[in-house]
């Protein structure tokens, strides 16, 4: 036994130094008391360096270890990749946060909350027992809920913290009563065990389903689809900008990662060839990828749709992550390789131009202290280049060319056409056109009308460097995305133990 836990633990060293430097974090509130408030900043870059460079020494590596809990597959490297970089930015974003100064006494506390919730991030993209997914999707909601009301003086993080906290533990709830379901229908936890469990016995198909929707209740709350995305903006707009920046990134790609995963493993008809012949094979004579489908298009339409009447940018942002949450759904319907390939591409656009969009919004904040997009008039004089990139960020979003969004969006739409969802893929492209009019409106305000206050303001060299480093890949990506595209395709080609 202690042979085969220490075998097992080698392959979760990432994980393992990230939780020491979570201690090693919160431990700077005394050691660093007067020294440099940045030091548990550094103390967390270290900690993602470290976690990346174990991270890289997993590339290929396909094992099942603590007794089936855990999978370490290219599946889970790819998103385990997403979550160190977003975790890097984030960071770095922190440090230049004006909204922040106010709990600087704070940090240590701060950061080491972006480090456990990238933990349970990386615990979700491998999770393969359904306990071991609820603990993983309960560590990074505390920490969600801890991040979101951290700046105490503002009085909506605190409502915004309260709401969180409420949803989450009524989708909490429901998913861990969906868990007990399938637990007393099949006996089993362990998501192998669990498929062949299905593919043997005589399970009441109403009460499976009733199961399943009741998983997806809590995974759609994790992912913001609609009708369980009513917390998002107001967390969003509550929030520190840098916490809703890393909450729309990272907390959305964990759990479609435990999505596709749990029905990827879960009910996929092994003895299927090719494979993708067999998915949702569980569902025979019920339409189960129509209803996925409707999720998609409600989740797109009721996001992009709320976004056109909205004021605050935070808030703007909110609703365009939730009709993106859609977009990412429409590959999830077929559940093919190439549609499941698409979504990772898409994942790797949207870290680019929702995290560029974000870090402008704070820029502006830290200078102008307003979020309100009516207050960017101008901003195309006063900041030009912040205005440029904040317009190729917000291009990104809406997948016009020559932005790597667009490549995302392509690809999710191939995807669509080639499994014949053809009206789903039209839905999609609609949804875009919908989604323009209010990125838009943000650009017209920097650009074509005139400021009242016409005093031009600059930021400083690092502030530049980082807009350009996030829009110098929105761009050349759309040139050359070859290695993104075969890196998706690698990783789902060698999903799981398959």
């Amino acid at each position: 036994m202690a042979q085969t836990i220490y075998q097992s633990f080698v392959y979760v060293l990432p994980e393992t130094v990230l939780s020491i430097f979570f201690v090693l974090t919160l431990l700077t509130a005394i050691v660093g008391k007067r020294r440099s408030k940045y030091l548990p900043a550094f103390m967390a870059l270290l900690g993602f360096v470290l976690a990346g460079v174990f991270v890289f020494r997993q590339i290929g590596v396909s094992e099942l270890v603590f007794s089936g809990m855990y999978v370490v597959d290219p599946f889970s490297w790819f998103f385990k990749v997403i979550f160190l970089v977003t975790g890097i930015l984030i960071v770095v974003f922190s440090m230049q946060s004006r909204e922040l100064e106010a709990i600087s006494t704070k940090y240590s506390e701060y950061f080491s909350l972006i480090i456990s919730l990238t933990i349970g991030a990386f615990f979700m993209a491998g999770s393969s027992n359904l306990l071991m997914m609820y603990l993983s999707l309960e560590l990074v909601s505390i920490s969600s809920y801890i991040l979101a009301g951290f700046t105490k003086e503002n009085a909506r993080a605190d409502e915004a913290a309260l709401k969180y906290v409420i949803y989450g533990a009524f989708s909490s709830g429901l998913m861990l009563y969906g868990i007990s379901l399938l637990y007393g229908l099949t006996g089993e936890t362990n998501l192998y065990a669990f498929n062949q469990a299905l593919a043997i016995g005589s399970i009441p198909r109403v009460t499976i389903l009733i199961a399943i929707v009741l998983m997806l209740v809590g995974l759609g709350y994790k992912i913001s689809a609609v009708p369980f995305h009513f917390w998002t903006p107001d967390v969003y707009e509550g929030a520190p900008i840098t916490v809703t920046a890393f909450l729309s990134v990272t907390s959305k790609a964990a759990g479609f990662a435990m999505l596709i995963r749990f029905f990827k493993i879960g009910f996929i008809d092994v003895s299927a060839q090719p494979i993708a012949a067999g998915m949702w094979d569980i569902f025979k004579g019920f339409n189960w990828t129509d209803i996925i489908a409707v999720l998609s298009v409600l989740t797109m339409t009721v996001g992009n749709l709320v976004a056109l009447w909205q004021t605050n940018m935070k808030r703007l942002l909110a609703y365009s992550s939730i009709a993106h949450a859609g977009y990412i759904l429409m590959g999830f319907v077929t559940l093919t390789d190439q549609g499941i390939s698409a979504m990772l591409i898409y994942f790797v656009a949207y870290l680019l131009m929702n995290l560029g969009a974000f870090y402008v919004v704070m820029l502006v904040a830290n200078k102008y202290h307003t979020e309100n997009i009516d207050d960017y008039k101008g901003l195309g004089y006063r900041s030009p280049y912040a205005a440029f990139a904040l317009t190729v960020f917000l291009f990104s979003l809406t997948g016009i060319p020559p932005t790597f969004g667009f490549i995302g969006k392509f690809y999710l739409f191939s995807a669509l056409i080639n499994s014949h969802y053809v009206w789903l893929a039209i839905v999609g492209v609609l949804n875009s056109v919908i989604s323009l009019y209010y990125y838009v409106k943000v650009v017209r305000n920097m650009y074509l009308v005139q400021p009242t206050d016409t005093s031009r303001v600059e930021f400083d060299f690092g502030s530049n460097l980082m807009m350009t480093l996030l829009v110098v890949p929105n761009i050349a990506l759309m040139l050359y995305f070859s290695p993104i595209l075969n890196w998706a395709q690698y990783s789902v080609t060698m999903f799981g133990l398959r």
